[in-house]
């Protein structure tokens, strides 16, 4: 099997440097320009096959953030992550970077550990949105033929079971099978299984995610809980409505980047949802329900 090959875009040959050690372990082929012309001209060759772009801000002839919109307008480029690197972190910029979509940011200087974590997350995320958007195209017919049904889930195996199932009754099950997946996860580690955002950081940092949610779900106070998704359809969409057994949480300053967890490996989950996957998405109550709908 192929190595996935990795775009880095950096002016300063130090910096390649460095970034070519402390990824020098990891299981990818790393291509590295300091010209960012060139670096384009790679990117959209006819047989690019990038999994992943490490981009460097400031840069001249061509900056990192006019590369990433450039990026962002074609259509063969939008599922791939962009990591930006930068020493440019005030809100303002890093905000500017989240709306182009550089969903994941990195400081100079960082640490070994910070670069390799924010790599492996964003292409363990680009590989389960490619999976899920596979599964869910392959079961696109069938599912039209559903007009309303409620599963439960408990499991985040339960998740990326059903998932492919739902995204198939929308007209284009590769959008909404990653928001869905997005939501129905929240709904199992921070609903039912109480996970906070500062545990969920720290254990993708750490790589104990999964391993932290089996260890929650044979828990006693938690064995009992489930999650469940119904689904109703008419001639105008597709709504989902997810519901956890949780006590809620503070859902309003999710629903949008925010340059404070720009730094973060996670948070991005429901903004990226509402903004790419649905054509609404509400939070109900405390926050353990929320309705996504996707237009017809």
């Amino acid at each position: 099997m192929n190595k996935e090959r990795v775009l880095v875009v950096d002016d300063e040959q130090l910096n390649l440097f460095i970034i070519e050690e402390f990824l020098e372990q990891e299981d990818i082929e790393l291509e590295m320009h300091s010209n960012p012309l060139e670096a384009w001209d790679s990117l959209i060759a006819p047989d690019s096959d990038f999994s992943l772009v490490v981009l460097d801000r400031m840069m001249p002839e061509l900056d990192g953030m006019e590369l990433l919109r450039r990026m962002k307008r074609e259509a063969r480029f939008v599922d791939i992550p962009v990591i930006m690197q930068t020493a440019a972190s005030s809100p303002d910029q890093v905000r500017e970077g989240l709306e182009a979509g550089a969903y994941y940011y990195l400081t100079k200087p960082y640490e070994p550990e910070a670069l390799i974590s924010i790599v492996r997350a964003a292409m363990e995320d680009r590989r389960a949105r490619k999976q899920l958007r596979s599964r869910a195209a392959r079961l696109e017919e069938a599912q039209k033929l559903i007009r309303s049904v409620e599963y439960r889930f408990v499991t985040l195996e339960d998740v990326t079971s059903l998932v492919p199932v739902l995204a198939g009754m929308c007209p284009v099950p590769d959008v909404a099978a990653p928001g869905l997946s997005d939501l129905m996860v929240n709904a199992v580690e921070h609903g039912n299984l109480g996970v906070t955002y500062q545990e969920k950081s720290l254990l993708k940092w750490e790589g104990d995610w999964e391993a932290e949610i089996r260890r929650r779900l044979a828990l006693p106070q938690f064995t009992d809980r489930f999650a469940t998704v119904r689904v109703e359809r008419d001639a105008d969409g597709v709504v989902f409505t997810i519901t956890d057994q949780g006590d809620g949480f503070e859902w309003n300053k999710f629903l949008s980047f925010d340059p404070d967890r720009a730094f973060d490996p996670n948070g991005r989950g429901i903004a990226m949802a509402k903004m790419m996957s649905f054509s609404a998405l509400d939070y109900q109550g405390r926050g353990n329900v929320v309705v996504a709908r996707v237009n017809l």
